[in-house]
């Protein structure tokens, strides 16, 4: 079998796998399941698993090829019957994907963390409303189908959980969204149904699944967890370098997270010392700025619409990338379900497998039960002088703009297969190019745009010290609270982020760097120019850096579409 049969049979089986994430991506069939949640069905997955990547390593039938060892990337040799360079490109990013997600199997979710369960449900409830991919009377039986599956999902989740594995805090992440549950279930959902009388039925349907996530909430609050959510730096590592192919692991992160923050930290120095009556405290400078924010949770959505239509603008004057024919960015308020955990703001892609290139930036509105002086910290975070930064990384030419070019590629694996390692780094390399371009007009938007790089050091630093040991969760909050300038509930809803999904909070700077490492060297090569760069790194998908390399050097110059 050819390398594009083996993909293509693989994404095929990707998809039956994962039938949540196959309609949240445009797949037609899958929107009436959940999927099997069972102890058996998973681990018939996870067998699955590792027999597709061992068809995937092996090497083609009739002698030549290769394949790269795990965290060399780019060491391919001949291709021989593994197809041409794009072909080799789409399999060595599945044989990534599988290598990560087998990995994991060490350090299993669903034995650890209720949010493998709560998550879902919330997603497939949510996705396709916002979506209407398809007319209201088919979105309703299909929400109806997956209600009616929601006991067994929860149910699998109470008999799979293992007390000396799941971590308390894991534990009390989930149980504060499945506490969410019964309003988003019986509400939140059927409020987004016009016609009265299939807003009745998935209302009427809702309200066994809700049952069941009261259960699911008293069985949390009674569970005793015993477990770490620290991963250790041996797993870590092995991430690091299988699944992003960086080449090093945790410890030689950190000391690259540790000089970033010490040169980020000279710099807002010196910009601070530029402000009105600046000190070259950056912190107190920073902190002063955020007292100028929305006075509401709305009046701060009006301003991020405001402010990413000024990117739109800038961009496509400047001739930045090419646009997507049809991409539109809704600026909305984050879900319900999303606020007890998700204190930043954060973006939804349109489905790449449909024809919508519609996306959705989420502005990070609280949950309800938030005190005043709660909502006043959140106001504070998205302070106006951090809006252009915000904006610009969640839209244009950031996240909305990139994964809706993505969509338009031709190659399956690229629109379904990827890492934060390139689109997180994607986010924060086009602040910084932004700030190059001169999108930033005063000195305390400058000194913010910095403030984001920083923070994204200091995650580096915090996220492989909580999981290598060398940090608790207390000094971590304190960490990013005196060292980068979140207030302090936000600072909380970061860490216990990080400590919910090690690896990922080192993306943005780890990415951006290496994106600019790339840029230099393909530009100084002549290539194309940075408008050719950008279509062409971006339109290559979410890749591991080293294949995002590999593409942006040695692939076709130029970008077809």
């Amino acid at each position: 079998m050819t390398s594009p049969e083996l993909v293509n049979g693989f994404l095929d089986w990707y998809l039956t796998a994962n039938p949540v994430y196959a309609s949240l991506s445009g797949a037609q069939g899958y929107d009436r399941t959940l999927g099997d949640f069972t102890e058996a069905g998973i681990l018939a997955r996870e067998r699955e698993a590792r027999h597709w990547l061992e068809r995937l390593q092996a090497p083609p039938a009739g002698g030549g090829g290769g394949t790269a060892a795990p965290g060399a990337p780019g060491d391919f040799g001949d291709f021989g019957d593994f197809g041409d360079f794009d072909d080799e490109i789409d399999r060595e990013l599945v044989v990534s994907t599988l290598r990560g997600e087998i990995a994991h199997q060490a350090w299993p979710a669903w034995r650890r963390d209720p949010a493998a369960y709560v998550g879902p449900v919330f997603s497939s409830m949510f996705g396709p409303f916002l979506q209407r991919l398809t007319g209201e009377a088919e979105l309703v039986d299909a929400a109806v189908a997956r209600l009616a599956e929601v006991p067994d999902v929860l149910a699998a989740c109470r008999a799979n959980l293992d007390p000396a594995l799941a971590a308390p805090l894991l534990v009390e992440r989930g149980l504060g969204q499945a506490r969410t549950a019964r309003g988003f279930l019986t509400g939140t959902v059927p409020g987004q149904v016009g016609d009265e009388a299939l807003r009745a039925r998935l209302a009427e349907a809702a309200e066994p699944a809700a049952a069941a996530f009261d259960e699911l909430v008293g069985f949390l609050e009674g569970f005793r967890a015993e477990g770490t959510w620290r991963m250790g730096e041996e797993l870590y590592s092995v991430l690091l370098r299988e699944r992003e192919m960086l080449g090093y692991g945790a410890g030689e992160l950190l000391e690259r997270g540790r000089a970033a923050y010490d040169e980020l930290d000279a710099r807002m120095r010196e910009v601070a010392a530029r402000l009105d009556g600046g000190s070259g405290d950056w912190h107190a400078a920073v902190t002063a700025l955020q007292d100028d924010h929305a006075p509401t949770l709305e009046d701060m959505r009006a301003e991020y619409e405001a402010e990413t239509e000024r990117a739109r603008r800038f961009v496509r004057e400047r001739g930045l990338v090419t646009f997507a024919a049809g991409e539109e960015c809704r600026v909305v308020p984050s879900p319900e379900f999303q606020r007890p955990v998700i204190a930043v703001a954060s973006y939804m892609p349109p489905p790449p497998l449909s024809t919508s290139r519609v996306g959705h930036f989420f502005v990070p509105f609280t949950p309800s039960s938030f005190t005043e002086e709660q909502v006043r910290h959140r106001l504070r975070g998205n302070a106006r002088a951090q809006m252009p930064s915000i904006a610009v990384h969640e839209t244009y030419p950031g996240h909305h703009w990139h994964l809706s070019w993505v969509a338009d590629t031709p190659r399956r694996a690229r629109k379904l297969l990827r890492t934060p390692y390139l689109t997180e780094g994607w986010g924060l390399y086009v602040e910084k190019l932004m700030a190059e371009q001169g999108y930033f007009t005063t000195p305390a938007q400058e000194l913010a745009h910095l403030d984001f790089r920083l923070f994204r050091a200091a995650r580096i630093i915090v996220d492989t010290s909580l999981h290598c040991g060398d940090m608790t969760v207390e000094q971590a909050e304190e960490f990013m609270t005196t060292r980068s300038s979140l207030p302090h509930g936000i600072a909380v809803g970061e860490v216990n982020r990080y400590c919910a999904w090690p690896t990922q909070a080192p993306s943005y700077l780890t990415g951006a760097l290496e994106i600019d490492r790339i840029r230099d060297d393909y530009l100084a090569a002549g290539r194309g120019d940075l408008r050719a760069f950008h279509d062409t790194l971006a339109g290559s998908g979410g890749l591991p850096l080293g294949l995002a390399r590999r593409v942006a050097m040695e692939g076709p110059a130029g970008v077809t579409r």
